[in-house]
């Protein structure tokens, strides 16, 4: 049996026994279609199938992505729901959620790449494919300007101003921002927009999508995910890799080049200094050195 055929009957479910309202129902739903997205990238046609495994690695996924932990326990719930009523209707007969704690803590920072390792990413694109030019300028991208997947899934061609060097963004809260691009991102965005994209035949309403994916729609935050941890298993390297690690590389290597905190904030899109700091505590030694540099008792 497939994904969708469980999900119908979690719907009825849903409907006729818990009495749920319109808004609650369409989040349960929405999120258990989360999970099933995720299974089918990693290869589970059937939610009969999955394991303690996988969900673990479900809620490292959710957290590597951007999911605040409070967004995250919302989804574990829901799919909580979805194999009771396995469970209850005799479908499975163990819950793979039965030892799974909801995630309480907050976010810990993602480890960093060197920029060596960047570039070693970067080299196991296959740009013989059309796709790998994609690819190519999604990762360059979001090492050049910091954004989250979640920023870069949404960027418009209009809101580019490649010529000046800069990007538009619409980041947390509908909050817009320009964020300076680097040149070689500029490069790869114009040959993937000059070939692979003007191939895609476009989907009504995503024809200002700057990435798309082969349907010609917006490309999901999970593919961008599954691509960047295939390649890092291609280039040998051994850190938990996600696309907030080039986001945190971002940052940490500014910091490291000597841009001050303020600066690299307002690029991030962060409403707090606190948080720019959280991500640049990585680097104390350089950090002391400022204060023994610049502070008049030091």
């Amino acid at each position: 049996m497939s994904w969708d055929i469980f999900i119908k009957g979690f719907l009825s479910f849903l409907k006729l026994e818990k009495s749920l309202t319109i808004n609650s129902i369409d989040a349960y739903i929405h999120d258990i279609k989360l999970f099933q997205k995720y299974s089918l990238e990693i290869g589970i046609s059937n939610p009969i199938d999955i394991n303690q495994f996988h969900i673990k690695d479900f809620i490292k996924f959710l957290y590597e992505i951007g999911f605040a932990s409070t967004s995250q326990a919302r989804i574990i719930s829901g799919i909580r729901a979805f194999y009771m009523y396995l469970l209850m209707e005799d479908l499975i007969v163990k819950n793979p959620l039965q030892f799974i704690k909801s995630p309480k803590n907050p976010r810990k920072i993602p480890d960093s790449l060197h920029y060596q390792e960047i570039n070693e990413l970067l080299a196991q694109i296959d740009l013989s494919k059309p796709a790998g030019l994609r690819d190519k300028a999604i990762i360059e991208t979001l090492y050049s300007c910091g954004l989250r997947v979640s920023e870069l899934t949404e960027i418009k061609i209009s809101n580019l101003y490649l010529e000046v060097g800069f990007v538009k963004i619409i980041g947390k809260g509908n909050k817009e921002r320009l964020v300076p691009i680097g040149t070689e991102a500029i490069k790869h965005i114009m040959i993937y927009q000059s070939g692979y994209r003007s191939q895609i035949k476009v989907i009504k309403n995503f024809e200002d999508h700057l990435f798309l994916n082969q349907r010609g729609s917006r490309i999901s935050r999970i593919t961008i995910f599954t691509t960047i941890k295939r390649l890092a298993e291609l280039a040998g390297i051994k850190k938990s890799i996600s696309p907030h690690t080039l986001r945190h590389s971002f940052a940490t290597h500014l910091l490291e080049g000597g841009a001050n905190l303020v600066a690299i904030q307002q690029m991030l899109g962060h409403s707090s200094i606190t948080t720019t700091e959280i991500y640049a505590h990585s680097d104390n030694d350089l950090l002391r050195q400022t204060i023994l540099q610049f502070h008049p008792r030091s």
